[in-house]
């Protein structure tokens, strides 16, 4: 945390995902609580899918970039087009505009996609395999944390309609702070000089999906992660129309839930960070999958037959019901099983992936994730369209992770 080779990285990390929950936050507040507009909660969930689906079609060109030219200075110049990027979305929030906001959210998740292959395809060449495990924990933390703040500070600047000017403030503020962080990322260097970045970008998102694929290690972990990326989109989405309609909580109470489910999947990173000590232990990303599928489970089963509240209700007088409590430790538990699932997972695909393929080889991962995750969030608003309830869009997710956890156990190949 206190070196070059990985506090820059970090901080980079953090601010951007801090911006990009933040927008995605207030957005959605404004969604649910503001605008008035029908659908809100099939909106809801099409915001998650407007971030993530440019993952799917430029993961690839990101992973190109990443490995022809230094992982640094691409890094610097995405975080400096995210600058301008914060701008649109200070006019959209200006406007109340949803159109504005919604492009706004999308650019972000562009320069996401492009960048996803450069922070973790950069830490195996600044760091030794036996600190992956950690590194990749403390990003993951660090990714999380700045869900909560984002999550919160993005909260509190929808209530009431928001002030135009804290908006403003953090939103290019960060934007700035990001880019400086990534100023100081040390250089890289090229892992593949002689790579021609193609123009093409289906030929190359089909290439890297089929060397991809070759590889069982390789392919194994893509999935796995592609799970956790899966459910994490879909509870994300679910929870703040989960605690407003069936919990009855307001605004702050909604986002105290959402802090708590980052804070926990913290929690979890680290967890699997402590059980590996600089091993790829795979058998956490077991115990985690079953954890993930029992909680969903429970949470499921406490919500069933709810009907809708008819008052908010602020955090402390949720909290106050057994109800609240339940729906609380599930979430929690929940998120810190999905901790302990991803870290060993990934820190497994950089150790397997070959140093001058490694960026194309996580945007290659990032593609399958995004897909696993645009897929999700589609069929979510598809389902919510035709009326299927909260609690049985979380039994779906429990019994569908009982059938990952067995796919795992059965197939989960030696850490080496």
């Amino acid at each position: 945390m206190l070196s070059r080779r990985f506090a820059p990285l970090f901080w980079c990390q953090f601010f951007a995902a801090f911006n990009d929950n933040f927008l995605k936050t207030a957005l959605v507040f404004l969604i649910l609580f503001r605008s008035g507009a029908a659908g809100a909660e099939v909106l809801v969930t099409l915001a998650s899918a407007i971030f993530i689906a440019p993952y799917f079609f430029l993961s690839a060109l990101g992973g190109e970039l990443a490995d022809r030219y230094d992982k640094a200075r691409v890094a610097q110049w995405l975080k400096f087009a995210e600058i301008f990027v914060a701008a649109i979305a200070v006019v959209g929030y200006a406007l109340a505009s949803l159109p504005v906001l919604f492009t706004a959210l999308a650019g972000f998740g562009i320069i996401a996609a492009l960048f996803g292959p450069i922070k973790y395809g950069i830490l195996p060449d600044h760091l030794r395999r036996d600190q992956l495990p950690t590194a990749n924990a403390l990003v993951e933390g660090a990714t999380f944390v700045a869900i909560l703040t984002g999550t919160i500070v993005g909260g509190i600047a929808a209530r009431g309609g928001g002030q135009m000017w804290e908006f403003s403030v953090l939103v290019m503020g960060f934007s700035v702070a990001c880019w400086g962080a990534a100023l100081l990322i040390p250089a890289t260097g090229s892992g593949a000089p002689h790579l021609t970045v193609s123009a093409n970008l289906a030929r190359s998102t089909i290439g890297m999906m089929r060397y991809l694929r070759a590889d069982t290690r390789l392919w194994w972990g893509a999935l796995v992660t592609s799970w956790f990326w899966l459910v994490g989109i879909v509870v994300l989405s679910l929870l703040p129309p989960l605690i407003k309609v069936l919990i009855g909580g307001n605004e702050a109470t909604v986002t105290a839930y959402l802090a708590l489910f980052s804070v926990a999947i913290g929690i979890g990173s680290a967890m699997a960070a402590a059980i590996a000590r600089g091993r790829i232990v795979l058998r956490t990303t077991l115990a985690g999958s079953i954890l993930m599928a029992l909680f969903a489970l429970d949470l499921a089963v406490t919500t069933y037959g709810i009907a809708p509240a008819a008052t908010p209700h602020g955090p402390a007088a949720v909290f106050s019901t057994a109800l609240g409590i339940r729906v609380a430790i599930d979430l929690a538990g929940l998120a810190i099983a999905g901790g302990l699932f991803i870290v060993p997972a990934f820190a497994a695909v950089q150790a397997w992936s070959a140093a001058d393929r490694r960026a194309r080889t996580v945007a290659a991962v990032n593609v399958l994730n995004a897909a696993f995750m645009t897929g999700a969030t589609v069929l979510v608003a598809v389902l919510q369209s035709f009326g299927v309830t909260l609690p049985a869009l979380f039994m779906m997710i429990g019994v569908a992770t009982i059938g990952v956890a067995l796919a795992i156990w059965r197939t989960m190949p030696k850490a080496t």
